[in-house]
């Protein structure tokens, strides 16, 4: 439970330094399969304090079981959603400061100062 609003929390504060950098991170489509486990963990989690098990003609399904698998898979696609977030977005701060660096670079070969005048001192 810890690692799920651990994540929650790191990919709240990722999305904030990326809005103030002036980007944005979109939700990837691993974030998007996060949150439909995560909500069948908590259904699942949920009915397990009525029932032990559903009966379906000869088959049975036990609802503690599928309330464990489900926690820990869960834990599993948040971890690797997060990553996925963080690779992402490493790469957009990348590319935004090798853009600024290139532009710094080439007014100062043209000549520009970095107030946009040129001229002799």
């Amino acid at each position: 439970m810890v690692v799920i609003i651990a994540r929650e929390f790191l990919i709240s504060g990722l999305r904030s330094i990326a809005s103030s950098e002036g980007f944005t991170i979109q939700a990837s489509d691993l974030g998007k399969l996060k949150t439909v486990v995560q909500i069948v963990c908590v259904v699942s989690a949920v009915l397990a304090h009525h029932w032990d098990e559903w009966q379906f003609g000869v088959v049975v399904i036990p609802v503690k079981w599928v309330a464990i698998a489900a926690i820990y898979f869960t834990v599993v696609v948040s971890t690797i959603s997060a990553i996925d977030y963080f690779v992402g977005f490493w790469k957009q701060i990348d590319h935004a400061s090798k853009d600024r660096r290139r532009g710094f670079i080439l007014s100062r070969e043209k000549g520009v100062s970095t107030t946009g005048t040129t001229g002799a001192r």
